[in-house]
């Protein structure tokens, strides 16, 4: 008789050790160097135009003192728009830059930054925009502080970067719009449609949450950029390559839904994940300028 509760408990503790590995993969961070990020866009598109601008190199402090490293590209002609843009996932700030050359070309001077685990930053776990909003939000404070000139301050973020561009929105950061490039609406869908491609019962989640909560601090449930968006005024424009089976075009949908604001949804056909800008990039400048010429007529 004693057998069926050695077996019962033996059964909880692999699904426990399979939930503290889920979550620890998930949350786990294999981020690229500056050097192979700058190879992998080189190898995509044109980036000489990169060393001859003006830079400075800097870093700001976070919410809870996490150092962030930020590069500021001064644009060669006087303006007093900025803008801050976010990298995606394992990438670093020159994931920031095949965006970079089409805000520099409309008159923007760019802030490109190393999310947090990332890029010239300490190591560290991601929390899928919990803690990077709070950081995009620290940097957006000192930006404000720091470029007292700026009229204008827009997000535009990639994945990851997407996600937290929209996440910040909580906190009523002082920002004139938002590009959010093919970001998630919340981070347990995606490993859940992972899940289901594995043939994993998606109960396995709930279990993969409570041991992210317990060894790192956040559950899942604490991962939902879309959670920000219900009293959002701030303008949007989601994008979102159509052929994106990674993160689906549907979390954009959902989320243009949800917010207040005024926002435009653009779907580049064919276009993979974070491959919108490259698969169509004259489309790509096309629609952020007129979405920019829309909401900034004041400005």
């Amino acid at each position: 008789m004693i057998i069926v509760p050695v077996i019962l408990a033996l059964a909880l503790i692999a699904v426990f050790a399979f939930g503290f590995i889920m979550a620890s993969y998930s949350m786990g961070i294999k981020p690229q160097t500056l050097e192979e990020a700058r190879k992998w866009q080189e190898d995509h598109y044109d980036l000489s135009w990169y060393d001859s601008l003006q830079k400075e190199d800097y870093t700001v402090s976070s919410f809870d003192g996490y150092i962030l490293h930020v590069q500021y590209l001064a644009n060669p002609a006087p303006s007093g728009k900025y803008i801050i843009i976010s990298h995606g996932y394992t990438d670093n700030r020159f994931g920031a830059m095949k965006y970079a050359r089409m805000y520099l070309d409309l008159g923007y001077h760019v802030i490109a930054y190393d999310l947090r685990g990332h890029g010239k930053n300490e190591p560290s776990f991601c929390t899928y925009s919990a803690r990077e909003s709070r950081d995009l939000y620290a940097l957006i404070e000192d930006s404000r502080s720091r470029y007292p000139d700026a009229r204008v301050l827009g997000l535009h973020g990639e994945s990851l970067g997407a996600a937290s561009s929209i996440a910040v929105l909580k906190y009523r950061p002082e920002i004139s719009f938002v590009v959010a490039d093919c970001g998630f609406s919340s981070i347990d869908s995606v490993l859940a449609s992972g899940l289901k491609s594995m043939h994993v019962p998606e109960a396995f989640l709930r279990i993969a949450s409570l041991c992210a909560k317990i060894r790192f601090g956040y559950s899942y449930a604490d991962m939902r950029p879309i959670d920000s968006l219900k009293e959002n005024t701030v303008p949007i424009l989601f994008i979102h390559g159509a052929a994106d089976d990674f993160i689906p075009p549907v979390h954009s949908e959902n989320m243009q839904k949800a917010t207040k604001g005024y926002s435009e949804l653009r779907l580049i056909p064919g276009a993979a994940h974070a491959m919108s800008s490259l698969s169509s990039p004259e489309e790509y400048k096309g629609y952020v300028e007129s979405f920019l010429a829309r909401v900034l007529q004041a400005r």
